[in-house]
């Protein structure tokens, strides 16, 4: 019988290892602007996000936005568009996609209170949409469609 793996690799997908975290989160490394960063793969995040620090370090050119962001324990965060970047999750990538820049310290310190390390941003279903995704919460992999 064929494994889940060898029929998405067939299918050409991509393999991506996940780390679970001490918060049951998964992370993981991805790149954005050719940067390499550490990001929690959120499902359930309508777009995929970074922290206003981040903005020198990913190279990123931002517009103010009128949205506001929500999330667990926050609302109505203030929020900035950077919209045309390359992003990078092991072997896919994809140009041309927007991120939301919010203030990500509650996420951070959440992390940290926990003994969790902070993370530079958000993976959303943004991209994991784009990408065709399916996690393997079993073997901790996430595919992505190359």
């Amino acid at each position: 019988m064929e494994t889940l793996k060898e029929f998405l690799i067939a299918k050409g997908y991509s393999k991506v290892k996940l780390k679970f975290t001490k918060t049951n989160h998964f992370e993981i490394k991805a790149s954005i602007n050719g940067i390499k960063g550490r990001f929690i793969l959120d499902t359930g995040a309508s777009n995929s996000c970074v922290g206003f620090e981040a903005i020198e370090r990913f190279k990123l050119k931002v517009k103010d936005s009128e949205i506001k962001a929500v999330g667990a324990g926050a609302s109505d965060m203030l929020t900035q568009i950077s919209k045309s970047n390359a992003i990078k999750v092991g072997k896919w990538k994809k140009n041309r996609v927007p991120l939301i820049l919010f203030n990500l310290s509650h996420v951070n310190n959440g992390l940290i209170n926990h003994n969790a390390d902070p993370v530079d941003g958000i993976i959303g279903a943004d991209v994991l949409k784009k990408g065709k995704a399916i996690i393997d919460y079993e073997k901790k992999y996430l595919y992505l469609k190359l």
